[in-house]
């Protein structure tokens, strides 16, 4: 995946079948569909893959038990049969991990172990495993870290757990695999019309600086929490089509867990669930759902949050979690489609993806999470064959290995994320043992992963390469900013950069940074 063979490939090709903006789950899955059906197809990124809301998320490929709660079956049922799906896709990336309500009352037990083997049903031959309620010594025994005192047992389930930006990458690979092109740092300034109908669109280069006018028969806009900003493109003044809703996720060592069960708190004082999950080492917890009045690339976590999710985690914890004890917190924004009226609460505004079709011809696909993002892509893509003329063709994602497929990985090698891509790290290694030196060591990254990244992922930024290529940004700020200038170093070298952008890029992410530390 190199960037300038899909620069040529743009400067060649002015005209498309379909051209996707926004490069995060949604986008990068409507693209891989579209590619799959032999379409001529475009992506386009702004930033990075999964630069917003797609590297944000509190790591899960989940059917939804809270949507279950809340009653909507439908939403719960696609859900789990994708997750299903994207076990079998990328097995080297999604993981059966063992989920445990802790119960501190009478009735908790039978009531959560009646309504998890529903979800166990609902998910069928798609299933990871039996929903079953454990006494209060088998619950400490798999949670060493919960607190004891009223504990009368617990119910385990079973759910997906992913590292969302490394899907993101495999997935833009996939797209290039499959006859596609794809790029980042490449955005979309203005939408092309002839007749009142969408016709393609003007964009920049941002790394080279040069503009560029492509045509298209779909143009489709996945931008998420940013959708209203190609919207007003397309219909200066209109309606906001989309709300964001923030939720916050902090992450600290793995001793506050203490085991490889994640824990599952169901109702908190807001009546969300909170979730504490083993993520590459630490624990992730989170997450909150927050209106905001305003769409940012970095959004910020708000300090009633933080307090949240530490007060409410500390009440299941033997030890607390004090605010010097965050590694890294950062928030993302899910992209909700608006409601008719106003005042509905976040949580109450549905989940479910829906696309629209502009009186232009613009199609956009708003809504729904990382599990259901090949779904939301099947239908979306349907949809622009129906509407743009593309001719039809049966959808192909359903059973498409992603880029890296590899069974049987060993989930203690710290490379087995990669899937069949590590065998070409480990090359590098052997050809120059000192690649094999870690960037941190608080943390597991060497550094032939960042030369693997400039050379075979599209690693730009050294935002890219800390935040989305190796996640030190995420699992430890404080390192990734102490790790930045050698990184910064090294991907100069891969990609022939001076002096003067070593400093650059460091002075950028030293920005960057101060978003993720408390």
């Amino acid at each position: 995946m190199k960037r300038t063979q899909q620069i040529e490939n743009i400067k060649a090709n002015s005209e498309w079948d379909v051209i996707v903006i926004g490069g995060g789950a949604t986008g990068l899955g409507v693209a891989l569909d579209s590619a799959t059906r032999n379409y001529k197809t475009l992506l386009l990124e702004g930033t990075d893959f999964a630069k917003g809301t797609s590297s944000r998320s509190t790591k899960l490929v989940h059917g939804g038990v809270r949507y279950l709660a809340q009653g909507d079956v439908a939403l719960v049922l696609e859900a789990l049969r994708e997750r299903g799906l994207l076990r079998k896709n990328a097995p080297h990336l999604v993981k059966n991990q063992s989920f445990i309500i802790p119960n501190y009352n009478w009735w908790g037990k039978p009531f959560y172990t009646i309504g998890l083997t529903l979800y166990d049903l609902m998910a069928g031959h798609l299933g990871l495993g039996r929903s079953l309620p454990y006494s209060k010594k088998r619950t400490i025994k798999k949670l060493p870290a919960i607190k004891e005192k009223g504990l009368r047992g617990g119910v385990v389930y079973h759910d997906g757990q992913f590292d969302d930006a490394r899907l993101a990458v495999n997935l833009a690979q996939s797209v290039i695999d499959n006859g596609g092109t794809a790029v980042n740092h490449f955005k979309v300034t203005d939408l092309i019309k002839e007749n009142d109908s969408v016709t393609g669109v003007k964009a920049v280069d941002l790394l080279s600086g040069e503009n560029h006018t492509l045509y298209a028969k779909a143009v489709i806009n996945a931008t998420g929490v940013f959708a209203d900003e190609i919207f007003q493109m397309d219909e200066a003044g209109g309606r906001r089509k989309v709300v964001p809703s923030q939720g916050i996720h902090l992450v600290v060592d793995h001793e506050f867990l203490g085991g490889d069960y994640a824990i599952m708190i169901p109702k908190t004082d807001d009546g969300r669930v909170l979730f504490a999950v083993p993520w590459r080492g630490k624990v992730v917890i989170g997450t909150t759902d927050t209106l905001i009045n305003e769409a940012s690339l970095e959004p910020k976590p708000l300090q009633e949050e933080i307090d949240f999710v530490l007060n409410t985690a500390t009440r299941y914890l033997k030890k607390p979690i004090k605010q010097s004890d965050v590694r890294s917190i950062f928030a993302g924004l899910r992209p909700l489609a608006a409601p008719k009226s106003d005042g509905k609460k976040t949580k109450e505004i549905s989940r479910s993806h829906k696309i629209i079709v502009s009186k232009s011809g613009l199609i956009t696909i708003t809504g729904g999470k990382w599990t259901t993002y090949r779904k939301m892509a099947q239908d979306t893509v349907d949809k622009a064959a129906q509407h743009c003329g593309l001719g039809k063709v049966s959808c192909k994602t359903g059973k498409l290995q992603i880029h890296g497929y590899m069974k049987n990985i060993n989930l203690n090698d710290p490379l087995y994320v990669y899937g069949s891509e590590g065998e070409n790290i480990r090359n590098l290694v052997a050809e120059n043992p000192g690649l094999e030196e870690k960037l941190h060591e608080r943390l597991e990254f060497i550094k032939a992963e960042v030369v693997f990244a400039c050379q075979n992922e599209m690693a730009m930024t050294l935002d890219d390469m800390l935040a989305r290529r190796v996640r030190a940004l995420f699992l430890d700020a404080r390192a990734a900013e102490e790790m930045a200038p050698e990184v910064a170093r090294l991907m100069a070298e891969e990609l022939g950069k001076d002096e003067k952008w070593i400093q650059e890029q460091v002075e950028e992410f030293s920005e960057i940074v101060k978003h993720y530390y408390l």
